[in-house]
């Protein structure tokens, strides 16, 4: 099957690595399967696991342009699709008083006084594009419905001035931290990916490429520490993006031995509740040191 983003999942793999993201088998073959089947791929799984850095390489490893809707509660038709410049509207009517209604209505009806949003302006796109749909979960279940008619047809119908249907149509990711269950006919149009926490030796692989200068022994020792944190029953978990913050952490503080001091020291760098900070304390034993 030839698709205009990857060849197979072995180059999907390949050019996701060479654009920074280290894709396991499992995702290296559904993110070539969206681009062969034009499906939209749903990925789900914790914060921080590399859900939306993955449309951003996809769009990086082929140089498609990226179109993000941040979803969030309140989301509406407006922030998402499209809305009517109305100040510009009403500069024309006025302009245009002695007109008759239905000549000045198909005067401002036009291109010229449409505002586009993410995902009009994705369908719109002759250039390859990467449409993210960032967070869906966050948004009200009625917004799932403006999502249908362009995950299903990759279209979008204006009533003033009809359907507008995608020339070329993008690679669609959309992501949930599965705060609320989306409903089956959002699932039902796109390809499933489930990210959790990678094992042991790929987030090191992970930590070692985004932070090139870690020593070997320390990037053991940190992703170790990490998942012993992981285990820990914390209102908030480290995530993949907070390792390796906390590698570049102990660079910049030129740490080569990650020892309990080191750990309790730079602790705020992957916890981010007080509770969990004196949970990890005391789970992981740490000498609670004056900070006066």
């Amino acid at each position: 099957m030839v698709s205009p983003w990857f060849s197979s999942p072995a180059d999907a793999a390949a050019r996701l690595h060479e654009a920074g993201y280290l894709a396991d088998s499992g995702t290296a073959t559904t993110a070539y399967l969206a681009g062969a089947l034009e499906k939209p791929l749903l990925v789900e799984g914790p914060a921080g696991v590399g859900k939306t850095e993955l449309a951003k390489a996809v769009a990086r490893a082929t140089g498609a342009g990226l179109v993000r809707l941040q979803c969030y509660e309140g989301l509406d038709e407006a922030r998402a699709l499209y809305e009517w410049n109305y100040r510009k509207q009403l500069l024309r009517i006025q302009a245009t008083s002695d007109a008759s209604w239905e000549q000045t209505h198909d005067d401002i009806f036009t291109d010229e006084f449409l505002l586009t949003r993410p995902l009009l302006t994705a369908i719109r796109r002759e250039e390859p594009t990467v449409l993210l749909v960032d967070e869906v979960d966050k948004t009200d279940v009625e917004v799932e419905g403006l999502l249908l008619e362009v995950l299903s047809d990759f279209q979008v119908t204006i009533p003033e001035l009809g359907t507008v249907s995608a020339v070329r149509r993008p690679f669609v990711v959309l992501t949930s931290n599965a705060t609320r269950e989306l409903s089956e006919a959002v699932k039902r149009r796109c390809l499933y990916l489930h990210l959790g926490y990678p094992d042991a030796e790929r987030e090191r692989e992970i930590v070692v490429s985004q932070v090139p200068g870690l020593p070997g022994k320390v990037a053991s020792q940190l992703v170790a520490t990490v998942a012993r944190l992981r285990d820990l029953e914390l209102k908030k978990a480290p995530s993949i993006a907070e390792s390796v913050d906390w590698a570049r952490t102990l660079i910049a503080l030129e740490i080569d031995d990650l020892t309990e001091a080191a750990v309790e020291q730079t602790l705020g760098v992957v916890l981010k509740h007080a509770s969990d900070h004196e949970r990890a304390v005391q789970e992981l034993k740490l000498a609670r040191r004056s900070r006066t």
